[in-house]
C-alpha cells in the first residue's frame, strides 16, 4: 500500500499543470483516487521504477484504463 501512495505521489508530481503547481506538485484526492486502481491493476510491476514510468504504463495501458482516470490524465494534457 505505501508504494501504491508512493507511485501516486510520483505520478500526480509528473503531471505538471498550473493547477498542479498551485497544489505543490500533488494532485487532488479524487485524482488520486481516479487512478488508483488503474495503477494497482496495470502498472503494478513498475510501481518502484518512477514517476515517468508510471505515467508510461497508464498511457500504454489507456484503452483498458478507467474512464476517470483517463479524464485525470487528459485534463493534465498526457
Amino acid at each position: 500500500m505505501r508504494k501504491l501512495l508512493v507511485a501516486l505521489t510520483l505520478l500526480s508530481a509528473s503531471l505538471s499543470t498550473a493547477a498542479f503547481a498551485q497544489q505543490q506538485g500533488r494532485g487532488t484526492d479524487a485524482e488520486q483516487k481516479a487512478c488508483t486502481r488503474d495503477v494497482q491493476k496495470f502498472c503494478r510491476p513498475v510501481i518502484d521504477q518512477g514517476d515517468f514510468t508510471i505515467l508510461a504504463c497508464l498511457k500504454e495501458n489507456r484503452a483498458k484504463i478507467s474512464q476517470a482516470c483517463d479524464q485525470v490524465l487528459k485534463n493534465h494534457n498526457q
